[in-house]
């Protein structure tokens, strides 16, 4: 993953700071780690909900929830990293990656990063059995996260 630290500096530190587990609460490192991908089909695969596993989760290194940062890129090709929501300003620590162009998501969610290797990998996710709300039949699993 490339982070554009540059363009949404707050947004991209939330998830790296959610990669690392750096981020701590009563001792108790936060983040990615062992999360689950709770919807792989159609344009986008999400996840990040690593306090409920289901979507409804929110967290961040600067409380609940924090603000759109911008909406400076746009959903334009697969691989790109962008805030999961729901509604202006409730960023947390949901994410997903396109599998498609989704323009209809600009000005809605805020493009932080794309996938720079494993494309190949995003698409075998894509591709996984799903039941109800898209969700997985199988485990999606983030086993191993953090900075290079």
């Amino acid at each position: 993953m490339e982070l554009f630290s540059d363009i949404v500096p707050k947004t991209a530190e939330n998830f790296r700071q959610l990669c690392t587990g750096e981020h701590r609460v009563n001792q108790r490192p936060m983040g990615y780690k062992n999360a689950l991908f709770h919807r792989v089909k159609d344009f986008m695969v999400q996840g990040g909900d690593f306090l409920n596993s289901d979507g409804t989760g929110s967290f961040s290194i600067y409380g609940d929830k924090f603000e759109d940062e911008n909406f400076i890129e746009k959903h334009s090709a697969p691989g790109l990293l962008s805030m999961a929501n729901s509604g202006a300003n409730t960023n947390g620590c949901q994410f997903f990656i396109t599998t498609a162009k989704c323009d209809f998501l600009d000005g809605k969610h805020v493009v932080f990063g794309k996938v720079i290797d494993g494309l190949l990998t995003l698409r075998m996710i894509e591709n996984v059995a799903t039941g109800p709300n898209n969700r997985p039949k199988l485990a999606v699993k983030i086993t191993e996260c953090g900075e290079m």
